[in-house]
């Protein structure tokens, strides 16, 4: 028979990943700066979210927007069209992005006097959730047409968000989706993530998650 040996592993495989995350924040906080890291799947809205929000908070904050992709510039050209400044991350083929990756972005935007910096993830449920990126908080979008079986399926995306959008709530009645449900599966995975329901198109519900981002921010500047 042949031998073999366990080897117990005590320390994260993250665990540079995740310094360099607290270092990122460290940073963030010495300037005055919330990081937003958005997340969710391709199509679910996180674009058309995130330029209602500009043009509902760019009278109030100096906002600036970091867009990652595997490839394209098609989001940073649409945000950048309403005034924020914008820079387009290319992950080179690469599903998430990680702290240090994101300390690159901060440091390409160059935008020391923004009050709010949102990172628009890469589209996906998996990989993002797996990587701290030295964000304040995290925040994802989850469409109706997903379903609202979603925070039992990708368990790890819902666990480490602070918030959840659930996006194009006006078309709940045209598809299998139970709100109640959907609040019940996001809280078995997490008991403190907020849900709230919006429709970005119409801008139902977007006044709460304003008012969750004003008051996020105003928090992170005061501690």
């Amino acid at each position: 028979m042949e031998e073999y040996r366990v080897l117990e592993i005590k320390q994260s495989v993250f665990a540079d990943n995740d310094r360099e995350a607290d270092a990122v924040r460290e940073g963030l906080k010495a300037r005055g700066q919330y990081l937003l890291n958005l997340m969710s799947s391709p199509g679910s809205g996180k674009t058309t979210t995130l330029s209602r929000t500009i043009e509902a908070l760019a009278p109030e904050l100096k906002l600036a927007v970091m867009e990652a992709d595997i490839d394209s510039d098609v989001d940073a050209a649409t945000i950048a069209r309403l005034g924020a400044k914008t820079i387009q991350l290319h992950t080179g083929g690469m599903c998430h992005l990680d702290a240090g990756m994101c300390q690159q972005g901060l440091d390409g935007l160059a935008a020391s006097d923004a009050d709010l910096i949102f990172l628009e993830n890469v589209g996906n449920l998996v990989c993002p959730a797996e990587f701290d990126t030295g964000a304040c908080k995290n925040a994802c979008i989850l469409s109706v047409p997903e379903g609202d079986d979603k925070p039992l399926k990708y368990p790890l995306m819902f666990q480490v968000c602070d918030v959840v959008l659930v996006n194009k709530i006006d078309v709940a009645p045209y598809f299998d989706f139970d709100l109640e449900k959907c609040r019940a599966n996001v809280a078995m995975r997490n008991p403190k993530a907020r849900v709230i329901p919006i429709c970005a198109k119409t801008g139902e519900g977007m006044g709460e998650w304003y008012d969750w981002l004003r008051a996020e921010v105003a928090a992170w500047k005061q501690a």
